[in-house]
């Protein structure tokens, strides 16, 4: 457990709805177009052509760039047409890895250029992210979620099957070992370099929830502003697990918002998520519709 009792970092001032801003006034979209992985969760089954599940790793299908850039004209032109909410946040969170995909690079320079005005982010493992950094800066992405599941090799390797690092496929501990120093140093030099960053954190009961409040300690002393603690979706080689009840996470995130803030209306969105979180836009019907 985390000792001592620091005082809770204040919630950061933006109209991002994934960071704390007005999720009724400002919608995000995510762009499916980094299908590719370097890691592999324990609890992740990506799927394209899942139209009925809401969870990470899901899209319909995966886009060109081109394509991404078109779904935000369409999108942002059909929630003009709404009211009231208007499209703020593009942002790439997979289904696999951004930082493993150059298209995602290619996107963002597409979305820049035809949509000033958009805030930019992206969601990562962090595997990549200290040498990636200095790029995802000269793309002027704003905001950076990184997800870390473990704070030690010995948890690390229950939760993680296996990386690829350096054109080597490693397991066990090591490759945990690996992923945390990246993932730890990136999220401090994202931090220092004045990006907005927020941890996202999987919550599994008896292989992980040991180290959950000592890890928002850790990130919160590295620079993160927010955290994200979410329930395992028994899926994969969690499937037979029971995942925390409502009562457990309520618990788990009053104790950690005296740590660090916390992002408590998160939905655990789709890889291509659009519109306000919580009632986001049936994009088949709107693709249809659109011709």
């Amino acid at each position: 457990m985390a000792s001592g009792c620091p005082m809770m970092n204040q919630r950061p001032q933006t109209d991002h709805p994934c960071f704390g801003g007005d999720h009724s006034k400002a919608g995000r979209i995510h762009l499916p177009v980094a299908p590719g992985c370097n890691i592999k969760c324990g609890f992740c089954e990506r799927k394209f052509d899942c139209a009925n599940e809401s969870r990470p790793g899901v899209t319909s299908r995966v886009l060109t760039p081109t394509q991404a850039v078109e779904r935000v004209r369409l999108v942002k032109r059909h929630m003009e047409k709404q009211g009231g909410a208007q499209l703020k946040v593009v942002g790439i969170a997979g289904p696999g890895d951004p930082l493993a995909n150059p298209k995602t690079f290619e996107t963002f320079k597409l979305v820049r250029e035809a949509f000033p005005e958009m805030t930019l982010c992206l969601s990562t493992n962090g595997l990549r992210l200290p040498e990636m950094l200095e790029t995802i800066l000269e793309y002027d992405v704003h905001s950076l979620t990184v997800t870390i599941n473990a704070l030690t090799p010995e948890t690390g390797a229950k939760v993680y099957e296996w990386i690829k690092h350096d054109g080597q496929r490693i397991e066990g501990e090591k490759a945990a070992a690996i992923l945390l120093e990246k993932q730890l140093k990136g999220l401090e030099m994202a931090a220092k370099a004045g990006m907005l960053v927020k941890v996202n954190h999987v919550y599994i009961p008896g292989v992980n929830d040991h180290e959950t409040l000592d890890l928002a300690v850790r990130v919160r002393n590295l620079g993160a502003a927010m955290m994200n603690i979410m329930p395992v979706i028994p899926v994969g080689i969690f499937k037979e697990i029971e995942p925390p009840s409502d009562a457990v996470m309520e618990m788990v995130r009053n104790q950690a918002e005296l740590i660090l803030s916390q992002a408590r209306h998160c939905k655990q969105c789709r890889a291509d998520a659009a519109g306000l979180v919580g009632q986001d836009i049936d994009l088949e019907l709107l693709e249809a519709k659109a011709g």
